[in-house]
């Protein structure tokens, strides 16, 4: 068994791997769980998402839980939704009508992961477990799902300097990171950097508000603006959504033919890949994600054990040794998309290659 240790410090974290303690160790969330009643499927579920501006969210993890809750408890289990659209305060709100609704526990993806510490202790001081899912929050959770997210921004980055090649070392780029409240943004940036620094210029970086395409779109024009239009030859792009408002704007300004990254794989992505227009993205398998989101969240519910579902550990800055699932990321280029998206069944051949980009599918050999 192998613990990840999650530092937070002047809003970054950090992931380390280091030897997992003992089960008495996970604090009152283990305590809680061993003497929790046992349930039976007859069981609510709780999932507060942060936005619905990233495709994945309603796309993707809502049907996945709520198939998964349904098949983990014999069709009997419910899962009561809702959205925060970004913004923290409802999202405190939610977890409140939760707990009034007596949920039995709650998956939160927490827009704001400090903001939402307070709720956290609210849901378990009424008995209520908490999932914490793709973001970190801050409180006493019970179990922590996500992917390696330092990773991400170094497979971002590795990605963005291979297109780079021999102009690495001179190049200027501009590095579009994610919304400061959100703790996976600090770590995307920590890995992009830790794979960029030294090897190329950044002329200018940007944090983006709530990850807003739009918000993306004027930071590059601001920054087209003050470096000039010739003087950049890449950009980091944290996310897909991004990458698309990104794209717009140096479309707009008559740049082209630079890399930028993302990740998600969202559809629009993949087909701006495909184009040639983004480089890449970083694909996760938001079905392993989202299917142990719900594992986790039904077995706290039922009051039975993690131990055969989370093999890691997590640190927050206010919770030790939460049982957690890490799961592994993939690079996402024209090379590879048969292999990634399609094999996986997140889009068909069809879906991606509409008549707008079948010229440039038949391109790549994408039938």
């Amino acid at each position: 068994m192998r613990r990840a240790a999650v530092a937070i410090a002047a809003g970054a974290m950090a992931v380390s791997l280091a030897a997992c303690g003992s089960a008495k160790e996970s604090g009152d969330s283990a305590d809680k769980s061993d003497s929790a009643a046992k349930k039976g499927d007859d069981i609510k579920v709780g999932l507060l998402l942060p936005e619905n501006q990233t495709a994945r969210y309603e796309k993707f993890d809502k049907p996945m839980i709520e198939k998964k809750v349904k098949e983990l408890t014999n069709n009997k289990g419910e899962v009561i939704y809702a959205n925060a659209k970004q913004d923290a305060s409802l999202q405190n709100q939610q977890v409140d009508t939760m707990v009034t609704n007596k949920v039995d526990v709650l998956i939160v993806d927490a827009v704001d992961y400090k903001a939402i510490a307070g709720s956290v202790k609210k849901a378990k001081d009424a008995g209520i477990k908490v999932v914490a899912f793709d973001r970190l929050a801050e409180g006493p959770i019970d179990a922590y799902t996500s992917f390696d997210n330092v990773t991400v921004g170094k497979t971002q980055g590795e990605a963005l300097l291979k297109a780079l090649g021999d102009k690495a070392k001179d190049a200027q780029i501009v590095m579009m990171n994610g919304s400061s409240t959100d703790p996976n943004a600090a770590q995307f940036k920590q890995g992009a950097h830790a794979a960029l620094d030294g090897k190329v210029k950044v002329g200018r970086e940007y944090d983006t508000k709530e990850w807003k395409p739009e918000n993306a779109n004027a930071n590059m024009e601001g920054a087209i603006s003050a470096l000039g239009k010739g003087k950049i030859q890449g950009v980091y792009s944290a996310n897909d959504g991004m990458a698309g408002g990104i794209i717009t704007a140096l479309k707009a300004a008559g740049i082209s033919n630079i890399p930028v990254t993302g990740q998600d794989a969202e559809l629009a992505g993949v087909q701006r890949i495909v184009t040639g227009e983004q480089y890449m993205s970083v694909f996760k398998s938001y079905p392993k994600e989202a299917e142990t989101a719900a594992e986790m969240a039904v077995a706290l519910a039922k009051g039975e054990s993690l131990d055969s579902i989370a093999k890691d550990k997590v640190d927050s800055a206010t919770a030790k040794d939460i049982p957690s699932v890490i799961v592994p990321v993939v690079s996402l280029t024209k090379d590879n998309i048969k292999e990634t998206v399609i094999k996986d069944g997140f889009y068909t051949v069809d879906q991606i290659c509409t008549p707008k980009y079948k010229a440039a599918c038949d391109k790549i050999g994408l039938k």
